[in-house]
């Protein structure tokens, strides 16, 4: 008993007495320092006094669609730090392959009686062709739900995404300035809308993209080297990729090709995920301000939670992009 105090104490930063005052459900201690030790409880993986157990609707899905993506974790670290701040405890759902689908997640959080979820990322929301009967069946039980980065339409939640449209922009600038011409993309599934709105930014600015310089991948590095080795056999001296795992991977086809990078081949990533500016060479990426998304996230939901109408509307983050040393001029012929 004296450890579990000690460990909980320090956690959240107040008195060993204090804790105590909460897990013996004594007044004298403010309703954020309680939800906070209560919270902290729950990390740690204690079990929470029995009369105190009601408190579990204090709980909050966060959704991740993997977390071999090092964006995934940096945001789940950003959101569920946020949460924790405002005495709720995140339930991290991690979807694998073959593992529990996310709608089997929904239905264990449902059971759960949590008070919110939030889907931070590459969730099946993003896809248009997925089934999205357990969206529909949060918001039928007025569960408060927020979506980050772009969404189909009609689901009725808000979202918070980084501008797709304006980080193609910057990387193709970016690329036409070093005297590319020939531009390609790495690009997720025809149905990701997220992919779906870097083609559209693409196709905007090139004026005339030939269908043959955008190659679909899964997101990963495979997926990468596959898509990007295309692009590299029809001409293309710089790529685009939709995430950073994809950009990595259009290095290592340009490489087995036996092109250098950047003097042969520059490629560009997305989202400025953890390392990236210790790979061989350091990225030209473009980064997520994943903090300012994370706890934007977390406003909203919380707004919803205390019962505060929160349009069903998108809040658009300006990115960054981040030049290292997988970019240069184009070779000349």
């Amino acid at each position: 008993m004296t450890r579990r105090l000690a460990e909980v104490a320090k956690k959240v930063g107040v008195s060993e007495a204090t804790v105590s005052r909460v897990l013996n459900d004594k007044p004298g201690v403010s309703d954020a320092t309680r939800q906070a030790v209560l919270s902290a409880l729950d990390v740690l993986g204690y079990e929470r006094p029995t009369q105190l157990r009601g408190d579990r609707a204090r709980l909050v899905g966060l959704v991740l669609p993997e977390l071999q993506n090092p964006i995934f974790p940096a945001f789940a670290e950003v959101i569920g730090g946020a949460l924790a701040q405002l005495g709720l405890t995140p339930v991290l759902c991690t979807q694998t392959k073959g593992g529990v689908s996310e709608a089997d997640y929904v239905s264990l959080l449902l059971q759960q009686q949590v008070s919110g979820v939030v889907f931070a990322g590459g969730g099946l929301y993003a896809q248009a062709d997925a089934p999205h009967e357990h969206y529909r069946l949060l918001a039928q039980r007025n569960i408060p739900v927020v979506l980050l980065n772009a969404a189909i339409a009609h689901l009725g939640f808000p979202n918070v995404s980084c501008d797709d449209a304006v980080a193609v922009e910057q990387s193709w600038r970016h690329l036409a300035s070093l005297g590319h011409e020939r531009i390609g993309l790495v690009l997720g599934p025809a149905d990701h809308m997220p992919s779906a709105r870097k083609l559209a930014a693409a196709r905007a600015i090139a004026g005339d993209l030939p269908d043959d310089f955008v190659a679909r991948a899964i997101f990963s590095i495979e997926g990468g080297h596959a898509a990007a080795s295309r692009l590299i056999d029809r001409g293309v001296t710089g790529i685009i990729c939709a995430s950073d795992p994809l950009a990595l991977g259009a290095i290592r086809a340009a490489r087995r090709k036996g092109l250098d990078v950047p003097s042969r081949i520059s490629v560009v990533g997305y989202d400025d995920s953890a390392l990236m500016n210790c790979t061989e060479p350091p990225l030209t990426t473009v980064r997520q301000p994943i903090e300012a998304m994370g706890r934007a996230a977390v406003e909203l939901l919380h707004a919803q939670i205390g019962g505060v109408p929160v349009p069903a509307e998108e809040l658009l983050f300006e990115p960054e992009l981040v030049v290292r040393g997988s970019t240069a001029q184009a070779p000349r012929e």
